[in-house]
């Protein structure tokens, strides 16, 4: 999807589908009362019927309508005006989106930037609408061929030409890359989408980005590191693991990146410790920390932004074989410490593990890792906001204002020292389950052991990562809040592009 602006009135503007918002009430105002007036009063004729969409999400496609250059209008609800925020807004786009996708339209005009959002102002609503119509738009199709009467793509979306106008949506265009990458990486199948098939799009993207560059490790050079957490993992697969390294040079030389951490376990079995067979197919998603670290990468490369960042992905897959690791074994770790392995299918925290300390070896700023980590984290929040733990106030806050700002809401559970004694073994350094209380904390816990030393976030994304139901599908997220993050250390949206 392309944007751009024009400078053309409402109703002369040629499109496909011109798109408005009205809120709940009476009336019609601004782009809606211009465009009602060019029609001959169809929307005011409609609204005396209560036949035009106000609820927040609900939309209507009017076609055949003469006296504007478009060839439809595509009417959203936006709710109740007091309680049109950043969020409400973004599922507002959304919906219009996905029913612009739904119809036959290949271009549009957007005028939604219009509506008066109560906690946002003009230049965020023009980069988050670019960036939800985007994301509506989105149609899986890498291995399913869409049918020939298949909604076609939309092609282009303009936007009233204004102050900053273009520059936001450039933005908007570069983080949706970002997302799109990311939802592109979690939906692949997991027989395509392998640790080396993560590489491969690494390497890709570094040629694609000058500034942006790469390194991989393999089984070897992991070895010789003594990554033996992650190399338990992945020793009961023929898919062999990878160590994934996108470094982004857009500060200075010597300025301290910020890191992140993607967990990539491209297929999860939970190995010795095997997993139900039900839903057991949606194991291809556990690997949405690398997902969204990568796709946060490509934002970064495409956004140039003036800050050296680190993206690190740990991708292995979990499979039970003659040599998978066991419950009972104590595996040592690359920082020395040993672990008692209780569940097999607790992989992710173990491949972090290393992860972190190889992280930690690059001497960044702050370090924030990602990862689809544990179902305890979808029971306590859903899938409305991914849990962030970390025992730093000041980045606990950074993450949870980006959530806000970008609409990909976080939301911080404790990691009080309290909780550290449920992963206490008498075998070993830490077990790596602490038990069915606060199992997202105790996870927590235990990659904490090895980020001693960092300024570092757990962010766990098992509920946001992923969309349960129809249609299935990755999400991208926190791409939003991880950009967002990073543009503010590096001095905001003004600072950019």
């Amino acid at each position: 999807m392309q944007f751009t602006t024009t400078d053309a009135a409402t109703s002369a503007v040629e499109t496909d589908c011109l798109i408005i918002g009205l809120p709940e009430g009476n009336g019609l105002d601004g782009a809606a009362a211009e465009i009602d007036s060019a029609i001959g009063g169809v929307l005011t004729q409609l609204d005396k019927g209560s036949e035009l969409p106000r609820k927040a999400g609900k939309t209507l496609m009017l076609h055949a309508l003469t006296g504007i250059g478009a060839r439809r209008i595509l009417v959203v609800g936006l709710g109740k005006a007091e309680k049109l925020d950043a969020v409400a807004f973004d599922k507002a786009v959304k919906a219009a989106g996905k029913a612009l996708r739904q119809s036959h339209a290949t271009s549009a005009h957007c005028l939604l930037a219009d509506a008066k959002v109560t906690d946002r102002d003009s230049d965020w609503k023009v980069r988050q609408a670019g960036i939800a119509l985007a994301y509506a738009d989105y149609v899986y199709s890498a291995t399913k061929k869409p049918k020939d009467d298949a909604p076609p793509a939309t092609d282009t979306v303009s936007f009233p030409a204004g102050k900053g106008a273009e520059q936001q949506l450039s933005l908007a265009s570069a983080i949706a890359a970002g997302v799109q990458r990311a939802r592109d990486l979690a939906d692949l199948p997991p027989n395509i989408c392998t640790p080396a098939y993560l590489a491969e799009i690494a390497e890709t993207m570094a040629a694609e980005h000058d500034g942006l560059e790469v390194e991989i490790l393999e089984d070897e050079e992991m070895e010789k590191l003594g990554m033996n957490a992650l190399l338990a993992v992945a020793v009961g697969s023929a898919n062999r693991p990878r160590l994934i390294r996108l470094s982004w040079s857009g500060g200075k030389d010597g300025d301290a990146p910020l890191a992140m951490v993607g967990k990539g376990v491209t297929f999860d079995t939970g190995g010795i410790s095997i997993k139900p067979r039900d839903l057991m197919e949606q194991m291809k998603f556990d690997m949405g920390g690398a997902a969204a670290t990568i796709g946060a990468m490509e934002a970064v490369a495409r956004l140039k932004l003036p800050m050296n960042v680190e993206g690190v992905v740990a991708a292995v897959e979990n499979m039970p074989d003659g040599k998978a690791y066991r419950p009972g074994d104590v595996i040592t770790a690359m920082n020395g410490k040993t672990i008692e392995v209780h569940n097999t299918d607790a992989e992710g925290r173990m491949i972090l593990a290393d992860a972190l300390t190889w992280t930690g070896r690059l001497k960044p700023d702050t370090t924030v890792d990602l990862a689809t980590l544990t179902g305890a984290c979808v029971v306590a929040l859903g899938h409305h906001a991914s849990a962030v733990m970390t025992q730093n106030d000041e980045l606990a806050e950074e993450l949870l204002a980006a959530g806000q700002r970008s609409a990909d809401r976080t939301w911080r559970l404790p990691l009080w020292d309290d909780y550290q004694e449920q992963i206490e073994s008498p075998f070993a350094d830490m077990k790596n389950v602490g038990g069915m209380p606060a199992g997202s904390i105790t996870a927590g816990c235990f990659l904490s052991r090895f980020a001693e030393g960092q300024r570092w976030a757990h962010v766990d994304i098992a509920g946001a990562a992923w969309q349960w139901g129809k249609p299935e599908s990755g999400t991208g997220r926190p791409v939003g809040m991880l950009v967002d993050w990073l543009v503010n250390r590096a001095g905001g949206w003004n600072a950019v592009g």
